[in-house]
């Protein structure tokens, strides 16, 4: 092993009940994800005041600035099941170096995306839309978000680590006071209030970058006096190969996934617009408002991921299937109370975004139809975190793409053709149940070929 001190106990991860151990992880990471939805909402708000253009080159930028979160979350998700891994194979050496690899990942791919923001912002809105203030607007807000990328790489892999380890209540604080703050500088820098200049929306844009940034600072502060279980060194910043390679294993998969989200909203606007502009402003609310019900579920499953990759290392098959368990359970909890909410008040949803009566009469039909798949959504989203945790992120990404580009793409033009358009939302539950169908064969492959043989030597996936 390592010559380096060794816990005096193991990790709560494979000693503490777990019914106890998933609230303990989970529930930080569920406020934090919550918050994270409230932000999302709040800032598209705020930026809607500014202008319809305003508005337009933000939703302009989301597909890259998905793309960018989408490597870092992916990154993370990589480093996470690794991490967690070594500590329970009690390898704490491999453990140090996944940690300080981490933020080497991290370092390369903000100067990558801070050199696409620089010589790409122009390239990227020119290539879609032609009026220059739209153009403008968007080249200021994209630069910026790009060029201090390293908040937003920073934020997350250093929460990564914290969760990694069990320390999901700094990663809670990390994740609150980064949105907090956001959502608090918004209005100050894009209105120009308290002696601020007033920046419109590159005020948005600086508000989002200095929130990432304080979140940065944050996550060095905990990882350094908080999370003695990994020690982050210059010496294991220097790239591993072996490393990089296991972290992205896992890792790519889930990057894949958000960019094939970016593909399947890109898609399904493309066939909406042929119904009327407001059936595709119905279905960018709808987006923001399924956070609520989704990003819950995302952050109970930060908190299970770890968990199961501890037991996985540390082979011990019944604290998996535990966790397993209730993991679905909550989740079907949480998506019964989602479903609920969007049957009885789809107009007071839809009023949050001062929505016109063609609005309402197109949204309220179509809230009721999409909250179906909430219903098999939670089980699926659930199954996919179980794969990476496992290691199989390919499984993961293969159950996204059948759903979303193999599925829904397909049906939501199929269903377009009847020329009624209450039939494209019946796409997403048709879809959900297909992929539901998937994910419980490949669970269930999973638990025959690699939760049950773990007491052996030897097995095989």
């Amino acid at each position: 092993m390592s010559g380096e001190p060794q816990p005096a106990q193991e990790n709560k991860m494979g000693v503490m009940p777990v019914h106890r151990l998933l609230l303990t992880m989970s529930g930080p990471m569920m406020i934090s994800m919550f918050i994270q939805a409230l932000y999302n909402v709040v800032d598209s708000m705020f930026v809607s005041y500014i202008s319809e253009a305003a508005l337009t080159a933000v939703s302009l930028a989301y597909p890259m600035q998905n793309l960018m979160i989408a490597v870092a979350t992916g990154t993370g998700v990589g480093i996470n099941a690794l991490l967690s891994r070594n500590l329970g194979e009690k390898n704490f050496a491999m453990a140090n170096r996944t940690a300080s690899n981490a933020i080497f990942l991290g370092l390369v791919s903000s100067v990558v995306f801070a050199l696409i923001g620089i010589f790409g912002s122009r390239i990227y809105f020119a290539a879609q839309v032609t009026d220059p203030e739209i153009i403008a607007l968007g080249q200021d807000y994209l630069s910026i978000i790009m060029l201090l990328a390293i908040g937003c790489f920073g934020q997350v892999l250093l929460s990564r680590l914290l969760q990694s380890t069990g320390k999901t209540f700094y990663s809670m604080v990390i994740q609150m006071v980064g949105a907090g703050l956001n959502i608090v500088l918004d209005p100050i820098m894009i209105f120009g209030l308290f002696g601020f200049p007033r920046l419109g929306v590159a005020g948005a844009a600086w508000a989002t970058a200095i929130s990432q940034l304080v979140g940065t600072g944050l996550g060095v502060y905990y990882n350094l006096r908080k999370n003695p279980e990994v020690k982050l060194s210059l010496p294991d910043m220097r790239p591993s190969k072996p490393v990089i390679i296991r972290i992205y294993s896992v890792g790519v998969p889930s990057i894949l996934l958000q960019t094939v989200a970016s593909l399947l909203i890109f898609g399904l606007n493309q066939i909406l617009v042929t119904f009327s502009e407001t059936a595709t402003a119905v279905y960018g609310v709808y987006f923001k408002l399924q956070g609520f019900a989704f990003l819950p579920i995302i952050g109970m499953n930060n908190g299970m991921v770890p968990i199961i990759a501890y037991n996985y290392g540390a082979r011990k098959p019944d604290r998996i299937l535990q966790t397993i368990r209730l993991a679905i359970t909550y989740a079907v909890c949480i998506m019964v109370v989602a479903v609920i909410l969007f049957q009885v008040f789809p107009v007071q949803l839809l009023g949050f975004f001062q929505a016109s009566q063609e609005m309402l009469a197109i949204g309220v039909p179509a809230l009721r139809t999409l909250s179906l798949c909430f219903l098999i959504g939670g089980f699926t989203i659930v199954s996919s975190s179980v794969f990476q945790a496992l290691g199989k992120g390919l499984l993961s990404m293969s159950i996204s793409v059948f759903r979303q580009l193999v599925l829904v793409l397909p049906l939501a033009y199929v269903f377009s053709l009847t020329g009624k358009l209450e039939m494209v939302w019946w796409a997403f539950p048709v879809a959900e149940v297909l992929a539901g169908i998937l994910a419980g064969v490949y669970l269930r492959r999973a638990y025959l070929r690699v939760i049950l043989p773990l007491a052996q030597q030897d097995y095989r996936f």
